[in-house]
């Protein structure tokens, strides 16, 4: 990023800090993918917040990034397991906020499965949840009863933009791994599993470059709208995928059990959009099946007679190449941003909540007025 891109975005997130600043700062603890232009957006949070540590995804770290805000903030380390079991979430907050105030912000629901022993063991208090993803706010939803307010971006008008482009990235890569092996979309088969904003992005992107593709779904009305945009519905999801070249798997959940391998085409590559913890059922995959790296991001497995390929690990395909969606990100981080003000006022009653169409106005206008030029 160029000093005056830098400056121009450290002006914007100022403005929205001044806009949307609580009246009482809280405790925070943020779960980010630490990518090269999110410093800007971490000293936004600590300038609202009291930030007491940031937690990298681990898969999306840009080093000289997390430097920069190792200067002034702790950067601790990312597992589910930290927030798996209650007693070590709980260990973990109270040493470093013990007593406080604290909004958790998060990226994929990680502090799902704790949250209702944590709201009623921590020593200080858990406002809430602000949660970024399509999977996280799944997670939350899933809970048989919130014991806290959760404001989901996910759904937001204002990831639109994000989300068109970041589909528009993991075709980039999906494309950028294929060739670096010699291989090409176009004359292969899609199978593009998940047809919510990301996948319904991916399988329009594709069509555009001529390449065949078919959507799979468990939502019949998701179903109902790809059959209406022109795509093939998969009616049975073994068949399919013994003809896709390329699957592509977009559901946040998981796309692919360990026995729905094998019926992949040989040759396949399989890609997803995010975690293969979420996504893939690797564990499950029958013992019989080897792998080998045959590419800096692509591995081989293989048994007798049958073999496909996996990119990235089964992890973004788009980290690899940086998964940067320009200044359309930072729609999503100030209203990430609003969402903090609604915790600290304590005046949200326990369940999903969202931010308002003003507060989402006012930050498009922000926006414009720094980035449309």
């Amino acid at each position: 990023m160029e000093p005056f891109e830098r400056a121009r975005l450290d002006a914007y997130f100022t403005k929205i800090a001044t806009q949307f600043a609580p009246t009482e700062q809280a405790a925070s603890f943020l779960i980010t993918h630490l990518l090269a232009e999110r410093p800007g957006f971490v000293r936004a949070v600590a300038a609202m917040t009291r930030l007491r540590a940031v937690l990298p995804k681990p898969k999306s770290i840009h080093p000289a990034a997390q430097r920069e805000v190792e200067q002034t903030i702790p950067c601790d380390a990312l597992s589910r397991e930290l927030f798996t079991d209650p007693d070590t979430a709980l260990d973990y907050l109270e040493a470093r906020a013990a007593g406080e105030p604290v909004v958790l912000l998060d990226v994929g629901g990680y502090f799902a499965p704790a949250l209702a022993e944590l709201h009623s063991r921590f020593t200080g208090q858990i406002l809430g949840v602000i949660e970024d993803t399509e999977n996280g706010h799944r997670r939350y939803a899933e809970l048989d009863k919130l014991p806290c307010p959760v404001v989901s971006v996910a759904r937001s008008p204002l990831k639109d933009p994000e989300d068109f482009l970041v589909g528009q990235s993991v075709v980039f890569s999906a494309e950028a791994v294929m060739r670096d092996r010699g291989d090409i979309l176009h004359g292969r088969p899609a199978l593009v599993i998940g047809f919510g904003e990301l996948g319904s992005s991916i399988a329009r992107l594709l069509h555009a470059k001529g390449v065949q593709v078919t959507v799979s779904d468990i939502d019949p009305v998701r179903r109902t709208q790809a059959l209406s945009q022109g795509f093939a519905v998969a009616r049975d999801l073994e068949a399919t995928l013994a003809t896709a070249g390329l699957v592509l798997c977009a559901t946040g959940a998981r796309s692919l059990k360990g026995e729905d391998f094998p019926h992949l085409r040989n040759g396949a590559y399989v890609a997803t959009v995010t975690s293969k913890e979420d996504e893939l059922e690797l564990d499950a995959l029958p013992d019989v099946y080897s792998r080998r790296m045959v590419g800096e991001h692509v591995t081989r497995y293989q048994t007798t007679g049958h073999y496909f390929y996996l990119a990235n690990g089964g992890n973004a395909v788009n980290f690899l190449h940086g998964a940067s969606v320009g200044p359309f990100i930072f729609l999503v981080q100030a209203e990430i941003l609003s969402a903090i003000r609604m915790l600290t006022r304590a005046d949200l009653a326990p369940g999903l909540h969202e931010v308002s169409s003003d507060d989402r106005a006012a930050i498009a206008a922000t926006w414009l007025s720094y980035f449309n030029r």
